[in-house]
């Protein structure tokens, strides 16, 4: 039996009538991201940036992209009740550039450590890597070998505060080591956020990056597994990280890194986290704002 089709209300430019994918954006969730797009548009209207006046529906394009994301399909394969994929990814390399998924996932990142209880700025965070296998889109020169984890790809290094939001990203080829990622990490993390003071590793980052923080401000504490206990146990302040790799790879987009270039594969976890963290602040998950 064929489901009604769900109308659609979108207040930015149009009202369309097509099935609801459960990517979408929610009103209360577009409501959040809408000013960060508009006034990005905006600027570049002003500045002068991509000539005649752009007339596609902001909101299509990020659940677009969402879809993208969430299924991980191809862009060619957009379903065609989306703008032309063309269309779609010109504004993803657009929005990525310009680090507009980045100003998203700090700006709801705050919002989402306010409604915890937190302070908007953190001043812990735990790191980690995880390596995984590239498609044929990937470069050869993006590439390379982990050789711990038998891996060939890209490897992802991530900084999270201690509810898992993430606060600084990184992409690199799995052959780089996990001290050269980790400090870059805490450059970045300490950049974005100041009051940054404390992260937690694991016993694969060792001496320069624990130096490296020191240098920063950041105490760099290696937690290690307890070596009497057998099989799998929950590391203390490690688990929160980890987490949070399990929340970016229910995107079936980040299950294998299929972006041509390592900036947009760190878009690409953006992108998963702004999905996570504009649910949390208006406290919905996909299927009940619908039925609502």
């Amino acid at each position: 039996m064929c489901s009604p089709v769900t109308t659609v209300h979108y207040r930015q430019s149009r009202v369309t009538d097509r099935a609801a994918y459960p990517s979408d954006l929610s009103d209360a969730r577009w409501a959040l991201i809408a000013p960060h797009l508009t006034a990005w548009r905006q600027a570049r209207a002003d500045a002068g940036v991509g000539g005649r006046t752009a007339t596609h529906d902001l909101r299509e394009i990020f659940n677009a992209i969402l879809y993208v994301n969430r299924t991980g399909i191809a862009w060619r394969y957009l379903p065609h009740d989306f703008p032309s994929w063309q269309t779609v990814y010109g504004y993803f390399s657009a929005w990525t550039t310009d680090g507009v998924f980045d100003r998203l996932n700090y700006d709801l990142t705050g919002l989402a450590r306010t409604k915890a209880g937190r302070h908007t700025q953190p001043t812990a965070g735990v790191i980690d890597t995880q390596s995984v296998k590239t498609s044929t889109n990937a470069p050869v020169q993006t590439q390379g070998i982990d050789a711990g984890k038998k891996i060939v790809g890209r490897k992802r290094g991530i900084v999270t505060d201690t509810l898992g939001l993430l606060l600084a990203v990184i992409v690199t080829a799995a052959s780089i080591s996990d001290n050269a990622i980790g400090a870059e990490l805490l450059n970045q993390a300490k950049a974005t956020h100041p009051t940054l003071a404390k992260t937690w590793v694991d016993a694969g980052f060792k001496n320069r990056v624990i130096e490296h923080g020191a240098t920063l401000g950041i105490d760099v504490e290696v937690v290690t597994k307890d070596p009497g206990v057998k099989g799998f146990s929950v590391i203390k302040r490690r688990w929160i990280v980890e987490r949070t790799l399990g929340w970016i790879m229910q995107h079936r987009r980040l299950a294998r890194d299929y972006e041509a270039l390592p900036d947009r594969s760190a878009s690409m976890i953006h992108i998963a986290m702004i999905d996570n963290l504009a649910k949390r602040v208006t406290n919905e998950t996909t299927p009940t704002w619908r039925d609502t």
